[in-house]
């Protein structure tokens, strides 16, 4: 019955995957624009972020919808077809939960894992919002 179930959701995310991907895309808020100083800056403070995800999550897609409003090019890696980054994902944070976004302080060099789309998004906004 497992594998049976298995197969149903794999077809469905194989169904829905593009269709999600299309509307993401679609969708997509217009980037809030800075002056290129700052900007700048904030492209180097994105460099000590990257975002866990999965392609066709709803979470992680909302959480990118919100990095292209606030115009963050926070790298992405890929947990659910790449096995160094689900390895890592699972070692950092306890879980292969996504999205998760890995903040690494640049003074200390400490290592602070944040799960959870809203939580994430609150960050974000928190940290690079105008």
């Amino acid at each position: 019955m497992k594998p049976l179930i298995q197969l149903f959701f794999r077809t469905l995310r194989t169904l829905l995957g593009p269709v999600m991907l299309l509307k993401e895309r679609l969708s997509r808020p217009a980037a809030l624009q800075r002056p290129a100083e700052q900007q700048a800056e904030v492209d180097r403070q994105c460099d000590n972020l990257a975002l866990y995800q999965f392609t066709t999550c709803p979470f992680c897609i909302k959480v990118r919808q919100e990095m292209h409003r606030l115009a963050l090019p926070i790298q992405r890696m890929d947990a659910q077809h790449e096995a160094q980054h689900r390895t890592a994902l699972q070692q950092g944070s306890g879980a292969s939960k996504v999205p998760c976004l890995k903040i690494t302080d640049d003074a200390s060099g400490t290592v602070q894992w944040l799960s959870e789309s809203g939580a994430i998004i609150a960050y974000l906004r928190g940290r690079f919002a105008a």
